[in-house]
This record gives structure tokens, C-alpha cells and sequence, in this order.
């Protein structure tokens, strides 16, 4: 159906405008006089060609709009109100212009919900809880366990990155040295055992080697591996380091079991809930192949054992689920993992520290011994 544009008074005679979605003009005014509101202009609103579709919201701006409009509901504001004034009030240049559009949406009658869905900025999770606490009248409680959830979220990917830096940082700092040495100081030191005559030591051969390989290849490797950055980035893809395998999985658990929690307490079905939340996972096949179990009549339990998941995990699972309790056991089951995960994540980088500097030692080493090794033999020559 088409969208009309209106203008007119709304019973405490304030000014009202928006859209609405009617039929024709006549069914437009009859919608919006049922609502309280004197119509005074109504038009079939201009079709946009080629919509332009927001791009999602990251994450803190989640938190934000989440804990913001929870905190104006709760202290008694119209939702209407609320929005307006977080409109007014945000700086974020990206958040801003969605506020307004979803205050537009709101004040021309759509549900809440409808108009997040709409918006394409925020997860399907977000409307979907907020449709159930505005069913239910708990908009302000789903709103904050939303925020919690995404701010759970916020974190762990921030410890990841934490996790990451110093290693990334080390191999950076590592390959740099390494490589202005044998690009730059191994060139010129190759051109005096060049004048010696002498048959060089293995080691001083592999790294002149090293030097005209890198020097004739290095420009390529660079760009080689600039295309492959810049291919990862824009596909969204990420390499994942083998020793971060694990912790990463118990992240992924974590964030699963702690969503699901919060979908389930705001009123969500297990199966949809399970669809919903299999987007924080990397291998999001499995919890969907978990919910099709569900659906078919299995027990969440067999069906997380089908799928693979810890014995543990599923014995937990299995004592919530049958005493009623499954929101809160999945629940304990994310702290847990969190737990492990951090644990993790702690003695690797412990461990990490010594690894990276004996790896840049033994690299730089190996170069200034096979750098000394024929100076050493020429002094022996001369004496």
C-alpha cells in the first residue's frame, strides 16, 4: 500500500506530522481521526527511487540508544518525547539522522518495533525483544537487558583485540627489522665478501640469499599482502590465529548462551530465539541445524548434543530445561565459558611475551652471525 504524508492536530492540540500507510487519501483520514488526530493536509507521499538503506549500528551505538531511551521510559516520558530528545540531544552524525526517522515513524502511528525493523540499523535481535516488551508492557526492562547483552558483547570482542595487540604489534616490529636488514645492511656487507674469493659458511650463503630474494620480490610481497588486507576488510573476513582457536569458541559459546538467555526471558520461542542468536557464532550453521531439532520435537539438550557441544555445557542445559529454569542456566552456562575463556586468554599472553622477544633475538642473531662469521675468518686469514 501507499504512504500518505499529513499534517494536522492531535487532541491536546498539538501539531502532528508524518506518515501513515493507507489505502487511499479517505482511509488515511479515517485511520488518523480514529487516532485522535484533526487532519488538516493529506497527500500520497513521493516513492523515493532507489532507497538508500542505512547501514547497521555498531555496537556502541547500540549500547547507547538502548540504555538512553530505557532510562527516558523509565523515568516516565512518552516514547515520542523520548526520541525527540535523544534526537536533539545525540552528536553521533550516524545515529542522529536514524533518531529522526524513527521519531517520524513513531509519531505517524507505526509500533515501535516496526519502525527499528524498517530503519535497517539496528539486529533483528533488538526489534524483536522490543516488540515483545511493548506486547507485554516491559519495553523499559528488555531495553536494558538489550544493552547489557550488547555491552557483554562490546567487551569480549575488546578483550580479543586486546589478546591480539601485543603479538600483532611484536611480529610487525619483528618483520620490520628483519627486513630493513636484509634489504638494506646485508647488500652493502655482501659486496665485501664478494671481493674475498672465499668460499662463504652456509649460514652467510642463506642469508644472501634471503637479501636478493626479498629485494627483488619484496615491492610484490608487499603488495600482495596490501590486496589481501584490503579484500579481508572489505568481505568482512578476519584470519584467525590457530592459538586463538580455543579461547574464540568460548567467546562465541558465551555470547550465544548469553543472547539466547535474554531472548528467552523476553518472551521469544526457543527456535526463533535460536535463529536469532546464531549470528554471534562463527559456525552459525550448527545452531541452526539445532533449532530445525527443536522444531521436529527434540529436547534442547539432545539437540546441543547433535550438534557437538561440551558435555558439561549440555549437562547444565539439561538441569535448567527440565526444571524450568533454561534462561538461567544458560546464563551460568556463558559466565562459565567467559570464565575459561579469560583464564585463556591470560596465560597466553603470559606466555606470549618471552615467545615474540626469543623469536625477534633468534631472527636478529642469526643475521649478525652470519654477517661476523666471515669477518672472523678473514682476521684469521690476515693474521
Amino acid at each position: 500500500m501507499p504512504y500518505f504524508s499529513y499534517s494536522g492536530y492531535d487532541a491536546k492540540g498539538k501539531t502532528a506530522k508524518g506518515t501513515i500507510e493507507a489505502g487511499s487519501s479517505m482511509q488515511a483520514v479515517d485511520r488518523l481521526t480514529e487516532r485522535g488526530i484533526v487532519v488538516v493536509d493529506v497527500k500520497q507521499a513521493e516513492e523515493k527511487k532507489g532507497k538508500v538503506k542505512i547501514k547497521m549500528l555498531p555496537l556502541e551505538s547500540h549500547i547507547f540508544f538502548c540504555r538512553s531511551l530505557a532510562s527516558y521510559l523509565k523515568s516516565g516520558l512518552p516514547l515520542a518525547d523520548a526520541l525527540r530528545i535523544m534526537s536533539k540531544q545525540t552528536r553521533d552524525r550516524t545515529l542522529k539522522p536514524v533518531m529522526e526517522k524513527l521519531l517520524a515513524e513513531v509519531e505517524g502511528g507505526r509500533k515501535f518495533h516496526t519502525a527499528l525493523s524498517e530503519s535497517g540499523a539496528f539486529r533483528e535481535s533488538l526489534w524483536r525483544v522490543a516488540e515483545s516488551g511493548e506486547q507485554s508492557g516491559t519495553l523499559v526492562s528488555v531495553l536494558t537487558e538489550a544493552a547489557d547483552e550488547f555491552k557483554l558483547e562490546d567487551d569480549l570482542k575488546r578483550k580479543i583485540r586486546g589478546a591480539m595487540t601485543y603479538p600483532i604489534v611484536m611480529a610487525v616490529v619483528g618483520v620490520g627489522v628483519v627486513a630493513f636488514m636484509l634489504t638494506y645492511v646485508v647488500p652493502k656487507i655482501s659486496e665485501l665478501f664478494e671481493d674475498m674469493n672465499q668460499t662463504l659458511p652456509l649460514p652467510t650463503r642463506i642469508l644472501i640469499g634471503m637479501s636478493d630474494f626479498l629485494s627483488s620480490y619484496g615491492l610484490w610481497i608487499l603488495l600482495a599482502f596490501t590486496a589481501l588486507f584490503a579484500w579481508m576488510k572489505y568481505t568482512g573476513r578476519s584470519f584467525n590465529m590457530p592459538f586463538m582457536r580455543g579461547i574464540r569458541d568460548q567467546l562465541s559459546l558465551a555470547l550465544v548462551m548469553s543472547h539466547l538467555s535474554t531472548l528467552l526471558k523476553s518472551g521469544i520461542p526457543l527456535v526463533q530465539a535460536l535463529r536469532m542468536a546464531s549470528s554471534m557464532d562463527t559456525y552459525k550453521q550448527r545452531w541452526v541445524d539445532a533449532a530445525d531439532m527443536v522444531k521436529a520435537g527434540h529436547r534442547f539438550d539432545k539437540a546441543l548434543e547433535k550438534i557437538g557441544m561440551p558435555e558439561e555445557t549440555v549437562a547444565v542445559v539439561r538441569v535448567g530445561e527440565m526444571g524450568g529454569d533454561l534462561s538461567g542456566a544458560l546464563t551460568n552456562v556463558s559466565d562459565q565459558c567467559r570464565e575459561i575463556a579469560q583464564g585463556r586468554m591470560e596465560k597466553l599472553s603470559t606466555l606470549m611475551e618471552p615467545i615474540m622477544v626469543l623469536s625477534l633475538g633468534v631472527s636478529v642473531g642469526f643475521i649478525v652471525l652470519a654477517i661476523l662469521t666471515p669477518v672472523f675468518d678473514l682476521a684469521g686469514i690476515v693474521k
